[in-house]
């Protein structure tokens, strides 16, 4: 497999997430400490979702993130590129839709609010994407991206970085279905913009207003803004 940079091959990233599928959601858990609840939560939380709204959550995976979603009793639909990811999670009771995040397959002005955790990094051209989640979204409707992030916390920076190229690839290969991909998303974190660098791509493809939350010391960086209305 191919060493990890942010030059993506869409038909490669696809293959590589449905190898790991079936242990997404437990290899997650287990690699994050259990932080991965907690962030949905918050991603959950951050877009103020109401009773009747329609959400698009791309990048969803085997949409545990979706259900979370739709506990707050919007029509919560999950968009994966892989095929097997959404396979996974056959079982879970929301919509599921395969599609590119470069070419969405939903009419314009069709949801009121659109979020991606931790898949925008792995999407082939993703200043493409965040102009199609615009495009997707009525005006004055919320964006929220998460993503791994630059730690605040310069030894805390340090420790993350290391336990990132040698802790993570190590556990991953005891409870992975596909260890190389936990390879190349370590690479891909360690490649990706801050986040105040991620906040100017935001605001420069279809979006303005990007601030950003850091959670758990800047791990992850939730990053949401609008679309102009």
């Amino acid at each position: 497999m191919a060493k990890a940079s942010l030059e993506k091959k869409p038909f490669d990233v696809a293959t590589m997430f449905d190898d790991v599928g079936e242990k997404y959601d437990l290899t997650n858990t287990i690699l994050s400490f259990g932080q991965d609840r907690y962030w949905r939560r918050r991603t959950r939380e951050r877009l103020n979702l109401q009773p009747g709204e329609k959400v698009l959550d791309l990048a969803a995976g085997t949409a545990v993130s979706t259900v979370e979603l739709a506990k707050s009793g919007a029509w919560s639909v999950a968009c994966d590129f892989s095929q097997g990811m959404l396979a996974a999670g056959r079982d879970r009771d929301v919509p599921k839709v395969v599609g590119d995040g470069m070419h969405l397959p939903f009419a314009d002005d069709t949801f009121d609010a659109v979020t991606i955790s931790y898949g925008l990094r792995n999407i082939h051209d993703h200043e493409a994407a965040l102009r199609e989640m615009a495009r997707v979204t009525r005006p004055g409707g919320r964006l929220t991206v998460n993503e791994f992030s630059t730690p605040v916390v310069p030894v805390f920076g340090t420790v993350y970085k290391e336990y990132l190229m040698r802790l993570l690839p190590a556990i991953a290969r005891l409870v992975s279905s596909n260890p190389a991909a936990y390879e190349y998303l370590a690479e891909s974190i360690r490649a990706w913009p801050d986040q105040e660098g991620l906040a100017s791509v935001i605001n420069a493809n279809g979006w303005t207003g990007c601030g950003w939350q850091n959670l758990t010391f800047g791990i992850v960086a939730m990053h949401s803004a609008v679309k102009p209305g």
